[in-house]
């Protein structure tokens, strides 16, 4: 009967990943198709052969839907380590505030560093930034008891006093704000080759580690005393999986910038769809946080023609009503 039911668990999340996969494929191609210039499906395989209209699909759009699908991806497995580590549904690295603060350690390293230096100031702000706000959460968390509601409320706290020192940094430095605005608002508009080799490689040095992560995923829903009675250190496992999150939130904002609610919706959409194991959970969050990137980056260059909506504005419109439900959901839940 458990094999059965495994069985039956594996082909439904085979289906689904593969039907999702194939919306992504739908998805970029069209991302490749819209823009100032539509393209025919048949212009856009010319490009890719050097036909006319390759310096625009090889050098503007292919990259700007490549680095959706990747940084998408980053999200979606962001936010699922985080909720496993946190054992809470409502965590994810924006709602808890940890985009905030990478954008902050982003703008403040560019502040402070030559322009010459920012290939790998901002990378290395972004990373301190995070890891400083995940270890605020933890931290003012736990004081406060460390349920689901308290996690929540802190982190929406250190969240909105990250965008405050942004706001007010940007007063002091008035001659940034137009540039750090677009990116802290989150888009892909810009993006180049080179962004594009750079999260690729920071993804895949974080590969083992996802990997590792994916494999104690199911244990972190234990409570730390079940976690210690089968061995298992319950500081070093939830410290665990909040560092690869950390790690994977700091790549994606660092190219991207501070996409909000992909890291909550991937994984509770995932979650409802595959259910709750970890080998099915970690793909399927991964290719629709890959695919919710993408879909916001399109509706936002379509919306407003011949003006763009930042894919971070979007995926906030479409993601904060949603928190909302979750927050009532959980209320009732616990009533």
């Amino acid at each position: 009967m458990k094999h059965a039911r495994e069985h039956h668990e594996d082909r439904r999340a085979l289906v689904v990943g593969g039907a999702m996969l194939l919306l992504l494929g739908l998805v970029s191609l069209f991302g490749i198709m819209i823009g100032a210039i539509n393209l025919s499906v048949g212009e856009v395989l010319s490009a890719f052969g050097g036909g006319k209209n390759a310096f625009i699909v090889m050098e503007y759009r292919l990259p700007r839907v490549a680095i959706s699908i990747l940084a998408g991806a980053a999200f979606g497995l962001a936010g699922v380590f985080l909720q496993g580590a946190l054992r809470n549904p409502l965590a994810s690295p924006d709602v808890v505030g940890i985009t905030k603060w990478a954008g902050l350690g982003a703008f403040s390293a560019g502040l402070m560093t030559p322009p010459a230096w920012s290939a790998w100031a901002i990378p290395l702000g972004v990373m301190a930034g995070a890891l400083f706000g995940a270890l605020a959460l933890l931290a003012i968390g736990r004081r406060f008891g460390g349920s689901t509601t308290a996690l929540a409320l802190t982190g929406v706290a250190l969240g909105m006093f990250a965008q405050a020192l942004i706001q007010y940094v940007m007063v002091l430095f008035p001659s940034r704000a137009d540039q750090s605005m677009v990116w802290l608002a989150g888009s892909v508009y810009g993006s180049t080759g080179a962004d594009v080799a750079a999260l690729s490689l920071w993804l895949l040095f974080c590969l083992p580690v996802v990997v590792i992560a994916a494999r104690r995923l199911d244990a972190g829903g234990f409570g730390d005393d079940t976690l210690t009675s089968i061995g298992l250190a319950p500081s070093w496992l939830r410290g665990g999986l909040i560092v690869v999150s950390v790690l994977l939130t700091g790549g994606a904002v660092a190219a991207v910038g501070s996409m909000g609610f992909l890291g909550l919706l991937a994984p509770h959409a995932a979650r409802l769809m595959v259910g709750p194991r970890s080998r099915h959970l970690v793909p399927v969050s991964a290719v629709l946080g890959a695919l919710a990137l993408s879909i916001a980056d399109l509706a936002g260059r379509v919306v407003a023609l011949p003006n763009e909506i930042p894919a971070g504005i979007v995926a906030a419109v479409i993601g904060g009503p949603y928190l909302v439900f979750l927050l009532f959901k959980e209320k009732s839940r616990n009533d």
